[in-house]
């Protein structure tokens, strides 16, 4: 890291200068772009496959008269002369059923368990009429919470890299050199800055390329729906990892080895996997992804997926919105203070209260 001795740098500059060290070192790793390939191959696998491999029709036989009966169906018929024909190409597994005719109707022929997919096509279904449509179906709003819990959880476990970077520089000593040039808030806010500017950068490169994948997956008629929520889902998504990033320096800097870091990344795995698995679980609860919505560490995920299922305003989306960026700022005061009370003390674990202490 450069650095000028004739003139001590100001706090923005030290700032700069530290995350311009840590955007440096971060892209020239191959676990960066492993990690961010895959989210973008993810994010591209969880939009098409699903329409690729989970469309086809059931394969049917049918036997005289009843191939009238499935005409016009969405069913893969395959005609066949006799009952006994139709009945061996389901026990060899070559079709899901046979429609056979049965007196004045037909009847279906199964190996072990109905085909209630057959059933359903067989079957005459009332008319329905929805009081309150949706724009999107059950299985397009699953698809979205998991892409969106993904990301998040990606991101999320990506800031560990803070974490490990602060204890390398404890256990190599590198610290001591680094705060003698650059204050010690500095070193933590150039942390924050420079993997949030590398987050923000992968992050609108998936928003970019999500429509890409709804094209591709013939699913474009969602993009009138999807857009608004994914330019929601940015500013909830980088608050979010600001937040989870100061926790994991707090983490990094209250031990001085690599292999004490799992002693204190507890919580911070707690606040990066409950999101992730609390709005899986309850996505179709409306009530619980509301209360959700408003909680600061949840509603990175859970207020776009409401605004995707179009289950919130606008408005609560900006209350959460502001909630969340309070609650940064608190955060960020008090991972200021344990991180400059605990980053030159080595040795072993730093207890809280010691990090919390003034310096003597």
């Amino acid at each position: 890291m450069a650095v000028t001795t004739s003139k001590k740098a100001s706090f923005s500059q030290a700032t700069w200068l530290v995350a311009e060290r840590e955007m440096k070192t971060l892209v020239t790793t191959k676990g960066f772009w492993i990690g961010f390939l895959f989210t973008v191959v993810a994010l591209f696998a969880l939009t098409v496959l699903p329409t690729v491999f989970g469309g086809d029709n059931p394969k049917v036989a049918a036997v005289g008269s009843a191939v009238q009966v499935v005409q016009g169906k969405q069913l893969d018929v395959q005609e066949v002369s006799t009952v006994q024909e139709a009945a061996d190409l389901v026990r060899a597994d070559d079709v899901e059923a046979a429609i056979v005719p049965d007196g004045s109707g037909i009847k279906v022929l199964a190996l072990n368990d109905p085909p209630n997919d057959v059933i359903r096509e067989l079957v005459q279904s009332p008319p329905v009429e929805l009081l309150e449509a949706s724009a999107v179906n059950n299985g397009q709003r699953s698809v979205t919470v998991v892409v969106f819990g993904l990301v998040f959880l990606m991101f999320g476990m990506g800031g560990a890299a803070i974490a490990q970077s602060t204890v390398t520089e404890k256990q190599t000593r590198i610290v001591e050199i680094l705060v003698s040039t650059v204050p010690v808030r500095a070193l933590l806010a150039g942390k924050i800055l420079g993997h949030t500017i590398l987050t923000l950068g992968q992050v609108v490169v998936l928003a970019l390329t999500a429509p890409i994948a709804l094209r591709v997956a013939g699913l474009g008629e969602l993009l009138g729906v999807v857009a608004p929520a994914l330019g929601w889902f940015v500013p909830f998504v980088m608050l979010g990892f600001v937040l989870i990033s100061s926790m994991w320096a707090v983490a990094g800097s209250l031990v001085s080895r690599q292999e004490d870091l799992g002693s204190t990344m507890g919580v911070v795995m707690l606040a990066v996997m409950g999101p992730y698995f609390g709005v899986q679980f309850f996505h179709e609860n409306p009530a619980v992804l509301a209360v959700m919505s408003f909680v600061p560490f949840t509603a990175g995920v859970a207020m776009p997926v409401r605004l995707f299922a179009q289950q919130a305003e606008a408005w609560e989306a900006l209350v959460s919105l502001g909630i969340l960026a309070a609650t940064v700022t608190v955060i960020l005061l008090v991972a200021s203070r344990l991180y400059t009370g605990s980053l030159m003390q080595t040795g072993g674990r730093v207890k809280l209260s010691k990090a919390w202490a003034p310096a003597e």
